[in-house]
């Protein structure tokens, strides 16, 4: 659970292997979770997840390490067609035949004591989860995809997406037309909030929204009465130590040198008439989709189509990329630059390459 806190709160741990299942109560005084964590981090047993990325930006923050090596259900399923972010409950039904009681799926799991429903309810996602994992191993053996997998798991696994550094926090905060002094103010405020946040533990919201962050970095305020006329502010946070520390913040991005201002990140724009190359190419990402029986969203991204179109072979993206590239990335290349057709033949649509004579 996280909606009250900055870091995400463990309430509950299930684990499950051929035999059986328990869940874990990681709020129980004077609980050692060391066997837990030795488990997560030993190299020799596969730990297998779905949907792991929350799963694992905890553990991280536990161990100061990802568990490895790891089986994730959800993208698994993308690599084996059960189209984009297949839900746990759906996977099991099609390959189980079970259904998943989800009664309890917001419950607070935070309270104490946990009745037995919930329990219960909390087992069912590892249990099946231990026959879903060999149904999807087994199709990945059959459809020679586990290198499909692998590649998206060194991606997940990535120890950078779970490390948040508060001097990068500005870049999430959303303004317009930015200038480079007001970008200093704002890295240096928003630095401010984000090192307050995680050590409190709250919300970053709840210590100062954004609009507060970006009205304060566009006016600069240098004194307490100015500073407490922000919205959201309010004269009482104005005169605490928050203000005082967010004057501080203000003179600090007021002072950075000319030549070291933060710029604007400016996105080229995208040449004029892309759509409908953009369109033909996300007829062929459908096609691909189904004819290789993965994941639309898993090839490609809208954003991948639109720098295809526009930049062709120059395009710094995924679909251009490993068994992307194989699957569609090549002919979305010769798509574009007029070596392929899309035809409609008996309902359905086909490529059809130009030969040279």
């Amino acid at each position: 659970m996280r909606e009250k806190t900055y870091w995400p709160q463990l309430c509950l741990v299930q684990l499950a292997d051929q035999e059986e299942a328990k869940a874990v109560d990681v709020l129980a005084d004077g609980i050692d979770l060391t066997p837990m964590l030795e488990l997560m981090a030993d190299t020799n047993v596969l730990k297998v997840f779905h949907a792991a990325r929350q799963d694992l930006e905890i553990f991280y923050r536990m161990m100061n390490k990802l568990p490895e090596p790891i089986f994730d259900t959800q993208v698994a399923a993308m690599v084996c067609g059960f189209g984009d972010s297949a839900g746990y409950e759906t996977l099991v039904r099609k390959l189980t035949n079970e259904t998943v009681d989800k009664s309890s799926r917001f419950t607070d799991w935070g309270q104490r004591p946990l009745s037995d429903r919930q329990i219960s309810y909390a087992l069912s996602d590892v249990t099946h989860l231990r026959d879903v994992y060999e149904s999807l191993n087994e199709m990945l053996s059959n459809n020679g995809r586990h290198a499909w997998l692998e590649e998206e798991i060194a991606t997940l696994t990535d120890a950078g997406k779970y490390t948040t550094h508060p001097e990068d926090a500005w870049q999430r905060v959303k303004s317009r037309a930015p200038k480079p002094r007001f970008l200093a103010i704002l890295k240096e405020i928003a630095a401010w909030r984000e090192t307050e946040a995680q050590s409190k533990d709250i919300p970053r919201n709840r210590i100062l929204r954004d609009e507060a962050l970006v009205e304060i970095a566009h006016h600069a305020p240098s004194t307490v009465e100015q500073l407490a006329r922000t919205r959201g502010m309010g004269q009482r946070m104005a005169e605490g130590p928050a203000g005082q520390k967010l004057l501080k913040a203000i003179s600090a991005g007021q002072a950075i040198p000319d030549k070291e201002l933060p710029r604007p990140l400016r996105h080229k724009p995208l040449p004029k008439g892309i759509g409908p190359v953009t369109d033909l190419l996300r007829v062929l990402l459908k096609m691909k989709s189904e004819q290789h029986d993965v994941a639309q969203r898993l090839i490609a991204t809208s954003d991948d189509l639109e720098k295809i179109s526009a930049y062709g072979e120059k395009a710094e993206v995924h679909a251009l990329q490993g068994w992307r590239r194989e699957v569609f990335g090549n002919d979305a290349l010769s798509l574009r630059a007029g070596n392929l057709a899309l035809v409609v033949h008996d309902q359905s649509v086909e490529v059809v390459e130009f030969v040279e004579d």
